[in-house]
């Protein structure tokens, strides 16, 4: 990491491919990150629709190093860092700030219950003390509908004051506007982020940082194109049509939708695995969902057939 200016624009919690042994296929991997990148859609790899929590550290710090030497771009990389266990989330935290990632994606710690936000901000503040590195750039994933553990408003301002510069922005994936705009409002000119596209153009109309959304795996061109315009006459227009393929995909398993989608217009049938416990769509489900993407016009330019 360096001191540049904080992350800002459309992010994909990038899906991880698996190979038969489930393990991880670094090269489609590699392939796919590429195709993010051409449309100037950043990496929020081991998010939670990578399947971020069904990955061991020693995987995501390969990963990390393997997409580094492929010559991907650290600085456009946000890799999630947030674990149950303290040392997990160190280890992890140090190793994207010492390899130039661009920021930091951190759970909280989501295992216990009824957490008070005395316990949750000692979790984040040991991180931060024992990371040790001022280059650090890190965004809190405020995700209560999975986590059941996420961040109030009076925990982010004190994080905020005390870690000024090192808690740089939120991904807001409550799937509640009022709560981004609440964000939005107490923290003017923040990083925040709306958890997915179907309210980026109201996240960018108060002061926004961008998003990071799972269908951005397929739909990174639409997506960009609404946050580089969303101050044209055409961007409500363009927030519906953003908004209608979120929908349309969304009416599946998002992860395992998201995979079949991208194996559809890769031609490609490996990238439906996933790994335990989650399961993948049935072969006719994949069809359907197919052939209901070409219907509506749909299409992932550029993106690559089967090596």
């Amino acid at each position: 990491m360096t001191d540049a200016a904080p992350m800002r624009g459309v992010l994909s919690p990038v899906v991880t491919p698996f190979d038969a042994d489930l393990q991880v296929d670094v090269e489609r991997l590699i392939r796919h990150c590429r195709w993010l990148l051409s449309h100037d859609c950043g990496l929020a790899i081991f998010g939670t629709n990578s399947e971020g929590n069904s990955l061991s550290v020693d995987e995501k710090i390969d990963i990390v190093d393997r997409l580094i030497e492929a010559g991907i771009d650290p600085a456009r990389m946000m890799p999630g860092t947030g674990c149950c266990a303290l040392p997990d989330s160190v280890r992890l935290t140090r190793h994207m700030v010492e390899r130039g990632c661009g920021g930091v994606l951190t759970l909280p710690p989501f295992y216990y219950k009824g957490l008070s936000d005395e316990g949750i901000y000692r979790s984040i503040a040991e991180i931060i003390e024992r990371a040790g590195d001022s280059r650090l750039r890190m965004y809190l994933y405020h995700i209560p509908p999975v986590a059941q553990v996420g961040f109030s408003l009076d925990l982010i301002e004190r994080l905020i004051h005390d870690y000024a510069g090192a808690v740089a922005g939120i991904k807001d994936s409550s799937g509640d506007w009022s709560n981004t705009k609440a964000m939005l409002e107490r923290f003017p000119g923040w990083g925040v982020f709306a958890g997915n596209e179907t309210i980026l153009l109201d996240t960018m109309r108060h002061g926004g940082a961008g998003c990071i959304s799972a269908t951005c795996n397929v739909n990174a061109p639409a997506i960009v194109e609404l946050y580089r315009h969303w101050q044209d006459a055409d961007a409500d227009e363009r927030q519906s049509a953003c908004t209608a393929l979120r929908h349309r995909v969304g009416k599946y398993p998002m992860i395992p939708a998201l995979k079949a989608t991208i194996a559809h217009f890769t031609d490609d049938p490996d990238w439906t695995r996933l790994r335990p416990p989650l399961v993948a769509l049935d072969t006719a489900t994949v069809k359907q969902l197919g052939a209901e993407l070409e219907a509506a016009g749909f299409a992932m330019p550029g993106i690559a057939a089967r090596a």
